[in-house]
């Protein structure tokens, strides 16, 4: 067994020297280190690739019967106030959702982009009623002659505005000469309108068909079928629309850089 042993020997192409006649260098201890934190370093990725699970695309027709998508957004404009910024959608089939803000939450933010204050979420859940529909009750608030309607109750400032919007009259710059606007305090809303800027952050779920969405300065209305925006008493120049998109993704939201390609995105507006 000894002598097959020994005669395996002789084939060895790496014959180790005595220790005696070995010689340890800073060059070799050198080689040794960049080779063990290569083997480790591609260890280590090997690793990571094979714990991390592969994403998929893939390109199909949705056959589907749901009539609607979400849309996921969360979009930082800077130098704009939360008072005079709003979100609209509208579609090809001639369907309109104006000021959306029953999933959408507003956060105030200071020019350095921290915030002011915790989100709000406003409740849409109380009916509005026509433009032409007469309260009953037994106050009726004066229109200051811009109802068409000569029984037109308006006991809002939103009431006035509409009045206002139907004569095509330009509203009063100081509404709270207006009593049913008192209780809105515009003109604080005007001193933090460009001193403060906005986060806008949520869902919506809109029709699966061709359309878009929006934030705009001002309040949104439509006359005529005409989409406009009441930017009073501003003039739409007065707002810097620059905005970061930090997400923005449709349908089911998926951790994924592919599926949030405007992540991070930058526009700033220039004056044309």
């Amino acid at each position: 067994m000894n002598k097959i042993i020994a005669h395996l020997r002789s084939f060895d192409a790496y014959p180790k020297t005595t220790e005696d006649f070995s010689v340890k260098t800073f060059q070799g201890a050198a080689i040794t280190f960049i080779s063990v934190c290569i083997m480790s370093t591609l260890f280590w990725i090997e690793f990571l690739d094979y714990v991390s699970p592969n994403i998929t695309e893939e390109l199909f027709v949705d056959t589907s019967r749901n009539p609607h998508i979400q849309i996921n957004l969360d979009i930082v404009v800077p130098s704009i106030s939360c008072d005079f910024l709003s979100l609209d959608a509208m579609d090809s089939s001639g369907e309109q959702h104006l000021q959306i803000d029953h999933n959408i939450y507003k956060r105030r933010l200071d020019l350095d982009g921290k915030p002011i204050e915790e989100p709000k979420k406003e409740d849409i859940t109380i009916p509005t009623k026509k433009p032409n529909e007469v309260e009953n009750t037994t106050d009726c608030g004066s229109c200051y002659g811009a109802a068409i309607d000569p029984k037109r109750c308006c006991n809002t400032c939103e009431d006035v505005r509409e009045a206002y919007r139907e004569r095509r009259w330009a509203f009063p710059d100081n509404p709270e000469n207006i009593s049913q606007c008192k209780d809105e305090h515009f003109n604080e809303k005007l001193n933090t309108a460009f001193s403060q800027g906005c986060q806008i952050y949520g869902s919506l779920i809109v029709n699966r068909v061709s359309g878009s969405f929006h934030i705009a300065p001002g309040r949104s209305f439509s006359v005529n079928h005409v989409h406009v925006h009441d930017v009073q008493p501003f003039s739409s120049t007065s707002f810097n629309t620059s905005h970061r998109i930090r997400h923005i993704t449709f349908g089911t939201n998926i951790d994924s850089e592919s599926h949030n390609p405007l992540k991070n995105t930058a526009a700033v507006a220039t004056e044309v």
